[in-house]
């Protein structure tokens, strides 16, 4: 695992803590990698659903989308 050291604001850094306080996250890294994740499902769900009106795309787009759960 790369450890990554960012500047937040100082709001940011409070939302982050009440995230930890009401148990989003074991801790302020966990909160952080939490929401990467999360960041990471809505653009692979977001790139599908875009995909899903592309007229030139084949094939059943549920069944990939199976795949990333």
């Amino acid at each position: 695992m790369t450890t990554l050291s960012i500047p937040v604001s100082g709001d940011l850094e409070k939302f982050i803590e009440g995230m930890v306080k009401v148990g989003k996250g074991s801790n302020k890294a966990d909160v952080v990698r939490r929401a990467l994740r999360e960041y990471q499902e809505n653009e692979i769900v977001k790139t599908i659903l875009q995909a899903e009106n592309e007229p030139t795309m084949k094939g059943d787009l549920r069944d990939l989308m199976k795949k990333f759960k």
